[in-house]
């Protein structure tokens, strides 16, 4: 997109989220929204996929904390597009405020090039991008969604993924022209962007409406590419999922999106990851979590239990006598993998089992321990507490 809409486009409006917003709520509001309006959930509705680019143009911008720095400091110099000098300034300046991404990036591909700092080269004729010549343009970014057993989540994996992207057309190499000598655009003279007068002194600018913001015009263009030098790609990439990923989280593989175009960077891939329920196995953050039925006698007089762990052997805890029901107890190092390469604990919590039928002298041990406790009540004290209210 161009500056002029970068710089006029409320992101935080788009997440839904205030300008104070930390990393998490943008995290969690953008998470909500591409959910609910992803392509996928939405077959064949054009408005979801606009809204669903709105959202991951805003993440991409607001995700990041650098683009959103800057960012924030282009809205707060040009608010609604114009710029407002400073105190006891006189005249006008003819800018463009290209220069403030140091020319040619975008702000949904992340080339926003010295940051804020430039503006005020270009003000003053120091430095600036040249206008001669072409630059080169950063990647898509692309956008996918892995689904991974309980297991795999825990201890990582290499998952193939499909994806398809523009990248440069083959038949003219990315040229666009299919005898691969396009020419430099006379309207923007390579530059891909032409000015726009807004009156105030300064200028905007928008994608050249001749080469459509390439620079390049093929003479001869491409019969598979039409001139744009751009084509559909598929391709099958091995993506390896680091250990220890949540449902939810949307992990960025760096330099994995599209291939950029005359030698710019290729763009990121984002991908989401869902994860599968285990029939034994919860988790709680960097634990994981269990159930354990135990027999009574083992809850009131103590003992040893065995518990299984995910994907290694079971380990030995020991109950101590009178171990109530729900009670919770810790085997450090069994739970998932942390950050830092070390592991959570496997959080056990007991619960007592009781037989459906009882026969025999398993029914006569009982009477007897019936009879021998006969005196004690158990709720007494929870209605003694209820009467002091």
């Amino acid at each position: 997109m161009s500056t002029k809409d970068f710089i006029e486009k409320d992101f935080y409006k788009v997440l839904g989220v205030p300008k104070d917003a930390t990393e998490a709520e943008i995290k969690k509001a953008y998470r909500k929204l591409a959910r609910e309006f992803h392509p996928d959930a939405n077959k064949g509705n054009t408005k979801a996929e606009e809204r669903f680019k709105e959202i991951s143009e805003a993440n991409d911008v607001l995700g990041d904390p650098k683009k959103r720095k800057e960012y924030d400091e282009a809205r707060a110099l040009f608010g609604n597009g114009g710029f407002r000098p400073g105190p006891g300034a006189g005249g006008s300046y003819n800018f463009d405020l290209g220069d403030l991404f140091g020319g040619g990036g975008s702000a949904q591909s992340g080339g926003f090039g010295g940051g804020i700092g430039d503006v005020f080269g270009g003000l003053f004729n120091r430095g600036g991008a040249s206008g001669t010549r072409t630059q080169p343009r950063r990647g898509q970014d692309i956008e996918s969604e892995v689904t991974l057993s309980f297991t795999e989540a825990i201890e990582g994996a290499t998952v193939p993924l499909r994806m398809s992207s523009q990248a440069p057309c083959k038949a003219c190499s990315g040229t666009g022209d299919k005898n691969g000598t396009p020419r430099v655009c006379p309207t923007c003279v390579g530059t891909g962007q032409v000015a726009r007068g807004s009156g105030g002194g300064f200028s905007l600018t928008d994608p050249c409406p001749d080469c459509k913001g390439r620079g390049l015009i093929a003479e001869h263009p491409c019969l598979e590419c039409k001139g744009s030098g751009r084509a559909k790609s598929s391709r099958t990439m091995q993506v390896r999922i680091p250990a220890g990923v949540t449902d939810g989280q949307r992990i960025r593989l760096r330099g994995k999106g599209a291939p950029g175009e005359r030698g710019g960077p290729a763009g990121d891939l984002y991908v989401m990851v869902h994860v599968g329920e285990h029939p034994v196995f919860g988790r709680k953050g960097d634990n994981l979590t269990v159930t354990v039925p135990v027999t009574f006698a083992e809850a009131a007089l103590g003992g040893e239990v065995r518990v299984p762990t995910l994907g290694g052997p079971s380990v030995t805890l020991k109950l101590p006598p009178g171990t109530p029901n729900g009670r919770t107890m810790r085997a450090r190092g069994k739970g998932a993998v942390r950050k830092d390469g070390t592991r959570g604990d496997l959080l056990v919590t007991v619960e007592v089992s009781v037989p459906k039928d009882v026969s025999g002298k398993a029914r006569d041990a009982l009477e007897a321990y019936r009879e021998a406790t006969a005196g004690e009540d158990p709720r007494a004290e929870l209605f003694e507490a209820a009467k002091g209210d």
